[in-house]
């Protein structure tokens, strides 16, 4: 009866979930679990809710990946303690065991593998055609394998369920050292890869292909213990052969208009519309204010959801005079208030101003935002069809040029660092380094959650947040004392405190 009840309630949550393209399907009324995981059409169906799973993982990572690093923070508004807090003590580096966006990013990860499972599981006994059956296991293998990815290098060890959960026996396991479940990335990919296909066409569908499962096993060479960067090259650069391009102007990676396009090798799908498939972290990005229709041409409040993922003063410094993606990634809402401060009123946007150029004005304040994400004017408050794009066709460069520079081949990751740079109208490095590298990423994949993973792949999270912390702190007398506590134990997060209570096999990450 369980089982039955959860596939119900699973069917229900994708038949609501269908995304554009491949992921519009036509409601099918009166199903059961007995009567599901019969035809094509069901098993593609079950595929939109583990697709679907993806969409709980971008916001959390905005506050775990992007404010956790030394790229972005928050704007402090006094008003709002409460709502606040189980937020800005990620950011500041004093959570403790519990908040909720760190409970719901696991969550989000194990129902999509949990959906993954109940594929796998049931497949191979179906009347599908094997063609079918290749196709479909080879994305539920992607997808299962990304999720695991997701928790073990922001959780650590977690417990590895590969098979459907159908008795509560089954439900309660203990923790896999962190070597098994990249082992299980590793074998997920490796599967998958035969079959899916190579990106042939675009705009894609946004289904997994055959690169994007290369990616993640790239990466998942590169960040387990003992690291493998042979193999991560070769898959790399299996992946610079396929039909992926770097498009010529850098603010179309990101236009709603231009989804899925040849530099995108993974991207999760939004549509705007009265659907619920649309996406809303653009109005996180934005200032606080009462109506923020000066940038999103709708009238939208979001005094309590905005101000977070404000890009650090520093990091505008650091980009070079003539990079391109400076102004396409930043720009400043400039505004006034009313009558309070800073910490605790609202802006009155008056209008946007380009930041490299932009010189403050008396009466008049002003908020770097995150533009690259903006596209409006929108049509419905909180609503817009903005893409995540998981992995760039620049990244893959960039990893490949990381990945060779680790091996001490830097005059061959030369050429990818310099193609991405081109791009952005700097001029050639004479040398790639892992340090240049990993600057080079910082400004190309600002605000798409992969500092934070970068920083600790290369080693340098303590050194860089430690220093960065000590800035933060001499400059907002708000920080408590505590604040950026940064030690190895905290370089991964807790395993939320309700499965610890519920699973007596789990343990807890040490200082939490």
């Amino acid at each position: 009866m369980k089982s039955k009840i959860l596939y119900i309630v699973v069917l229900m949550f994708m038949i609501s979930s269908c995304q554009e393209g491949f992921l519009e399907t036509s409601p099918e009324t009166n199903l059961t679990s007995a009567a599901f995981f019969k035809t094509e059409s069901h098993f593609d169906l079950a595929l939109v809710g583990v697709y679907s799973q993806l969409r709980g993982l971008v916001s959390p990572a905005h506050y775990m990946d992007e404010m956790r690093s030394d790229n972005s923070f928050f704007r402090y508004y006094s008003p709002n303690r409460g709502p606040a807090n189980w937020v800005e003590d990620i950011i500041q580096w004093t959570d403790q065991s519990q908040t909720t966006v760190v409970n719901s990013r696991y969550y989000s990860d194990y129902q999509g593998i949990s959906r993954a499972n109940t594929i796998l599981s049931r497949i191979d006994e179906s009347a599908l055609s094997d063609q079918a059956k290749s196709r479909i296991s080879g994305e539920a293998l992607f997808l299962r394998g990304f999720y695991y990815f997701d928790l073990v290098t922001h959780y650590g060890g977690v417990p590895l369920y590969l098979e459907e959960v159908l008795e509560e026996n089954s439900a309660y396991i203990s923790r896999s050292p962190v070597e098994e479940v990249y082992n299980q990335v590793i074998a997920d990919m490796e599967n998958a890869i035969p079959k899916l296909s190579v990106a042939a066409s675009f705009p894609q569908s946004g289904r997994a292909t055959k690169g994007a499962a290369k990616m993640v096993l790239a990466k998942a060479y590169m960040s387990k213990p003992n690291r493998d960067y042979a193999k991560a090259e070769t898959e790399l650069r299996d992946i610079t052969s396929m039909n992926y391009t770097l498009l010529e102007d850098y603010a179309d990676c990101f236009d709603p208009g231009n989804k899925n396009h040849s530099e995108s090798v993974f991207e999760i799908q939004y549509k705007e519309g009265d659907d619920g498939q649309q996406s809303t972290f653009l109005y996180e990005m934005l200032p606080k204010t009462s109506d923020t229709g000066i940038a999103t041409g709708v009238v939208v409040n979001n005094v309590v959801a905005g101000g977070w993922n404000v890009p650090n003063q520093e990091l505008i410094d650091s980009y070079e005079e003539t990079d391109l993606r400076l102004p396409l990634s930043i720009k400043v809402i400039e505004g006034t208030l009313n009558g309070g401060t800073p910490f605790n009123d609202p802006v009155t946007y008056l209008t946007i101003k380009e930041v490299g150029a932009y010189v403050p004005e008396p009466d008049k304040v002003y908020y770097p935002f995150i533009a690259k994400f903006l596209h409006g004017p929108y049509s419905r408050p909180t609503n817009t069809g903005e893409n995540w794009p998981v992995f760039r066709y620049a990244d893959v460069l960039l990893l490949l040029a990381e990945c060779l520079a680790e091996q001490g081949k830097n005059g061959e990751a030369l050429p990818f660092v310099n193609a991405v740079r081109k791009r952005a109208g700097l001029l050639d490095l004479s040398e790639a380094t892992k340090e240049n590298v990993l600057n080079e990423r910082r400004h190309e994949l600002a605000f798409e959650n992969h500092r934070w993973t970068d920083l600790i792949r290369s080693g340098k999270a303590i050194e860089i947040m430690t220093a960065y912390g000590n800035r933060m702190k001499s400059e907002y007398d708000f920080l408590p004392e505590n604040s950026f506590n940064v030690s190895e134990q905290r370089l991964i997060y807790p395993i939320p405190f309700r499965e610890m209570q519920i699973n007596p096999a789990l343990n807890q990450n040490p200082g939490y």
